[in-house]
């Protein structure tokens, strides 16, 4: 049941990604990553209150704080290297890094000792991410050095966000509250500094509340799936989420699937067997 939980996880984070790239194509990424922390605040005090039977922790409470402040991070930081034009290096660097770290700790630090048949899925996960987010144009030099400082801090920044949200209790899903508040304001001054211009239609608004709310589900599917298994297991799993906005980019917006791409989708199926079986 976990493995499926983390599954549905990158499923909803990655139809929020979808959603969110189209959006920020016609309103500034600024405005949309902050609007779409609010309406997961939302999404999350309203789940909480139904699904939580006990108060909040203190604890769980920090630990989803510390988790929120990662996701304002790395979204900052990637929508940074996005708005720049060098796709190409941030986001598979920032997937590739994202769940690299977090299983590093489970195993060096929380001892955490996957079979190794998850072993084997573990090595070709990070490899599946790449090719499937690399995007074939080239940045210039000073561009790529740029975009692998945005890809690497993001990654940290979603890491941290993985990584604090496992240290939760074992009840409720406040800790995500915590987490989006956190999230909201890390960005509320991104969002300030971007607050010139035109306004965003009503609908542009509207639709970034709603893809907050996919991510905020997404950490929901996230936190009960790493209540059931090992972290490094619901991390790689939940981080496959690069797959779904470039399969719907071939269905929706009809574009080509480069051979990369297509290499990398078939690797991460074969990730995610081995993960699962394992």
């Amino acid at each position: 049941m976990g493995a499926v939980l983390a599954l549905a996880s990158s499923l909803s984070y990655g139809a929020s990604d979808f959603a969110g790239g189209l959006l920020s194509r016609r309103a500034h990424f600024a405005t949309m990553a902050f609007i779409g922390q609010v309406g997961g605040l939302l999404f999350a005090c309203v789940v909480g209150a139904f699904l939580s039977t006990g108060a909040p922790q203190l604890p769980d409470l920090v630990w989803g704080a510390l988790s929120g402040v990662g996701t304002g991070i790395g979204m900052t930081f990637l929508f940074r290297g996005m708005s720049r034009g060098t796709i190409s290096t941030v986001v598979p660097v920032s997937a590739v890094t994202g769940v690299a770290l977090p299983v590093l700790v489970g195993v060096v630090l929380w001892a955490e000792r996957p079979s190794p048949l998850s072993w084997l899925g573990l090595a070709v996960t990070a490899p599946a991410l790449w090719l499937v987010s690399r995007d074939e144009r080239s940045d210039s030099p000073a561009e790529g050095a740029t975009a692998m400082t945005d890809g690497l801090i993001a990654g940290c920044g979603i890491a941290v966000q993985y990584l604090c949200l496992a240290r939760a209790g074992d009840e409720g899903i406040w800790p995500i509250a915590a987490g989006r508040l956190a999230a909201v304001v890390t960005l509320l001054p991104l969002a300030l500094a971007h607050r010139t211009g035109s306004r965003p239609a009503p609908g542009h608004l509207v639709g970034a509340g709603v893809t907050g709310m996919a991510a905020a589900l997404a950490l929901v599917l996230y936190l009960q799936a790493v209540r059931q298994q090992l972290a490094v297991t619901a991390v790689a799993l939940s981080s496959f989420y690069p797959v779904l906005p470039v399969v719907l980019g071939v269905i929706v917006l009809k574009e080509r699937l480069r051979r990369t791409q297509l290499l990398g989708l078939v690797t991460a199926g074969v990730a995610i067997g081995l993960v699962t079986l394992g």
